[in-house]
């Protein structure tokens, strides 16, 4: 059941959206997770989903990838054969905001 004040947020949202109609198919394990997030934080799907892309768009550059950065990072590790193994790339940034926080890993010689 909406109440008067959900009812109300839900307008006001709506109403500063230019809204367009669309029509997804996703599968039920995250229909069923849009559905809990929605609840949990009191919003529609719609306004879930928007703040999930709004995420999304500020991490990743949808543009595509820069091929000649990736390029010249390769011929430098070709080149000095310095580079930083995943593992600990993983475990320096599981660290971060523990008490124990790990300095970052240095780039040594791997071959």
């Amino acid at each position: 059941m909406i109440s008067c004040l959900d009812s109300l947020c839900r307008h006001r949202y709506l109403c500063c959206m230019n809204l367009v109609r669309r029509t997804i198919e996703i599968d039920a394990t995250t229909d069923t997770r849009l559905s809990e997030m929605a609840a949990e934080r009191g919003q529609d799907i719609a306004a879930v989903l928007a703040e999930a892309v709004a995420l999304l768009d500020s991490v990743i550059d949808i543009a595509g990838p820069d091929i000649a950065e990736d390029r010249r990072r390769l011929d430098t590790f070709k080149q000095t054969g310095l580079a930083v193994p995943l593992n600990e790339v993983k475990a320096w940034v599981a660290s971060w905001g523990s008490a124990e926080e790990l300095t970052p890993p240095a780039p040594r010689k791997l071959r």
